[in-house]
């Protein structure tokens, strides 16, 4: 096995195109993992730890661009107040010393379904941006997840950042495991509000073959608190309502039955997670309307 190691994205790029075999490794928290049990062995190794740029951040007309090798504790320290699902989500994923080295970028690489990141990615709107010798394109988080560990990627690109919007409204991440962190999920699930657009993002993970939208679920919690008026005049949910977005949430899974859990129990602990994290939402955003008033 061959060990690559590009200076520029450039030459990174370049390297890809000749040799799209060639498996990129930044934190190396998921490729570690698969070569030292052997289950996979690829022809060369293309170490993107020395691109400076993916390791950057910036923010252009509220939309914060996420170098793809940021690492999830600068992520926590650097953007926690702006992307406070992204964050939230990053603080559950393995050790300190994991969260030194893995990255956003290697979530999406990875395409898990039990990826940490992926459910905030969806509920946020994201954008994943690649590119190539033959130049750069947008995929939108809803088209990047094919199958199992199956992405949109092609065979000679690389994921350059992560586009999301500044967050202006609350959001939250929960998942389900045999404890906080370090552990594969369970099942997991992110709620973002949108009250600009007067939308409701919603997303499971660890409950399909790729993490997907609850897209049930977010046109009745939308349309119920649009219809309510309680974008403008914030009041308490009605349990009823609560209720059934977790029940929408739970309908719209396929999991399966496998050594970390029952499909029956992801379905059931999803519409616990949704209705919570709705709570915790709808209670923060409550607040910071009364502040604004």
């Amino acid at each position: 096995m061959e060990f690559l190691r590009p200076a520029t994205l450039p030459e990174a790029l370049a390297v890809k195109a000749e040799r799209p075999g060639a498996v990129p490794i930044a934190g190396g928290t998921d490729v570690m993992v698969e070569l030292n049990f052997d289950h996979r062995r690829p022809e060369a190794l293309l170490d993107l730890t020395g691109i400076t740029e993916l390791g950057e951040w910036s923010t252009t007309n509220g939309t914060i661009r996420l170098g793809a090798g940021v690492p999830y504790t600068r992520l926590i320290d650097e953007l926690g107040k702006r992307l406070p699902g992204l964050a939230m989500a990053a603080r559950t994923v393995g050790s300190p010393q994991i969260r030194n080295r893995g990255t956003v970028g290697g979530n999406l690489g990875a395409a898990s379904p039990a990826g940490d990141t992926h459910p905030v990615l969806l509920a946020t709107g994201a954008t994943i941006e690649v590119a190539s010798t033959r130049g750069s394109r947008m995929i939108a988080a809803d088209d990047f997840y094919l199958g199992v560990k199956r992405n949109a990627l092609e065979a000679d690109e690389l994921i350059t950042a992560v586009h999301l919007p500044d967050a202006k409204a609350p959001q939250q991440f929960s998942k389900i495991g045999t404890r906080n962190a370090m552990v594969i999920a369970v099942c997991s699930f992110g709620l973002a509000l949108h009250p600009e657009r007067q939308r409701v993002g919603a997303a499971i993970g660890s409950a399909a073959p790729t993490p997907r939208r609850s897209r049930a679920a977010e046109d009745f919690l939308s349309g119920e608190l649009a219809d309510a008026g309680l974008w403008e005049s914030p009041a308490p949910l009605r349990d009823s309502v609560c209720r059934r977005f977790g029940e929408l949430v739970a309908e719209g899974t396929e999991p399966i039955d496998d050594v970390r859990g029952s499909a029956a129990y992801r379905r059931h602990a999803l519409s616990v997670l949704a209705r919570r994290t709705l709570t915790w939402a709808w209670q923060e955003y409550r607040a910071g309307e009364r502040s604004c008033a």
